[in-house]
């Protein structure tokens, strides 16, 4: 890997060191630059590879994104290569009914700085979600902007919960403490995602990327833009619009 050129892509000028303001500050970095998408899987029916080279193309050459198998494994690879130590983690995501997805649904990362007590969850692929890591040894609410997130120990596991913007709770996703493979474990549910009809991801085309008061996200015939709590809803007339919209909040060119 060539860190200068990842650290070019999400626009990260600040020294790079295995502590802890460098963890959040790349993260921080991340979710600011790199958008969570499916556009390989709709409209581009473009097979989705979990390998290092792949993932190096597409998202730092090509200044694409990706959703949470490419992202969170290029972030993985960038912590690594820093000398952050990476565990990746399996997590099962709650859908609007309250019932967990399917194994390795998700792709998370538990991190620890060399040589410093306490760990770090890392997400860079969960779309609209914390912006910084969160600290896996802190019990009570952690506020990032208005948005609170909380770790709810369990027998078994971990469940992540978010405080909207209106003040509801919402269980985000559970993963467990088992380390595994990258990308062996999570080949599967990746192809799951890209054919299923039962994915969310093959129903319809969607990018989204954080900004420092909210989110931009472009859906086939809506742009969706979240300020300071607030949203507004643009409607987007043909495919000639879309394709503008996304060159302009996104840098994206299919």
């Amino acid at each position: 890997m060539d860190i200068q050129t990842y650290l070019g892509r999400i626009d990260f000028n600040e020294p790079v060191r295995p502590d802890v303001e460098t963890l959040k500050g790349l993260h921080r970095a991340h979710m600011l630059a790199v958008p969570f998408e499916n556009l390989d899987i709709i409209p581009l029916h473009r097979p989705i590879k979990l390998d290092e080279s792949s993932l190096w193309d597409k998202i730092v050459l090509r200044r694409r994104g990706g959703f949470c198998y490419e992202l969170n494994g290029m972030f993985a690879w960038l912590l690594k290569q820093v000398g952050f130590i990476v565990t990746y983690l399996d997590a099962r995501v709650f859908n609007r009914d309250g019932v967990l997805g399917i194994d390795f649904d998700h792709l998370t990362l538990l991190v620890s700085v060399p040589g410093e007590p306490g760990r770090w969850l890392a997400d860079v692929g969960f779309g609209d979600s914390f912006v910084e890591p969160l600290n896996f040894e802190e019990k009570g609410g952690q506020v990032q902007g208005l948005r609170t997130y909380r770790l709810e120990q369990t027998p078994d596991g971990v469940v992540l919960w978010q405080r909207n913007y209106e003040g509801s709770w919402k269980r985000e996703y559970y993963f467990d403490l088992q380390p595994r493979q990258f990308p062996s474990n999570f080949k599967s549910a990746c192809a799951y995602h890209q054919t299923s009809p039962k994915s969310h991801f093959t129903h319809n085309s969607m990018i989204s990327v954080a900004r420092i008061d909210g989110r931009v996200s472009l859906e086939e015939h809506e742009l969706i833009v979240t300020k300071n709590g607030g949203k507004s809803r643009v409607p987007v007339g043909d495919a000639r619009e879309y394709n503008v919209l996304l060159k302009e909040h996104f840098g994206v060119v299919l």
